[in-house]
């Protein structure tokens, strides 16, 4: 079993930046990919980026490209997603999200990949 807690949301102004975190607990050992989804209010879960754990390919929505970035520590088992500009169209609940299976680029940002979930960190950006 793995458990996922994610933190670091918050309200900032439109341009500012959060850095949200996920902790891992549990057995780790064979986790291939690790993700950031968001979901807001009346919208679909969205997949934000992705990595892979072993090799560190990262992968992004187009909507946060060259704003967001996802990154990893191991020693610490902590997952993070720098999230810089932010704009009002960033407001969501934002998840972490862990998987076993290696996925294909095609999979990374897909929610029904991923077999354990953090229980959200809410990130309101006002204009």
């Amino acid at each position: 079993q793995v458990q996922l807690v994610d933190s670091g949301g918050g309200a900032v102004q439109a341009g500012g930046s959060l850095r949200l975190s996920c902790r891992s607990f549990g057995y780790t050992y064979d986790i291939s990919f690790m993700a950031w989804f968001r979901q807001a209010p009346g919208k679909e879960r969205e997949g934000v980026a992705a990595i892979y754990t072993e090799g560190g390919s990262t992968y992004y929505a187009d909507s946060v490209k060259g704003r967001f970035t996802i990154s990893q520590d191991n020693a610490k088992n902590t997952l993070y997603l720098q999230m810089n500009s932010l704009k009002p169209e960033d407001t969501a609940m934002y998840y972490c999200a862990s998987a076993y299976r290696v996925l294909a680029r095609g999979e990374s940002l897909s929610p029904d990949k991923y077999n354990y979930w953090g229980k959200g960190t809410q990130v309101t950006v006002s204009s």
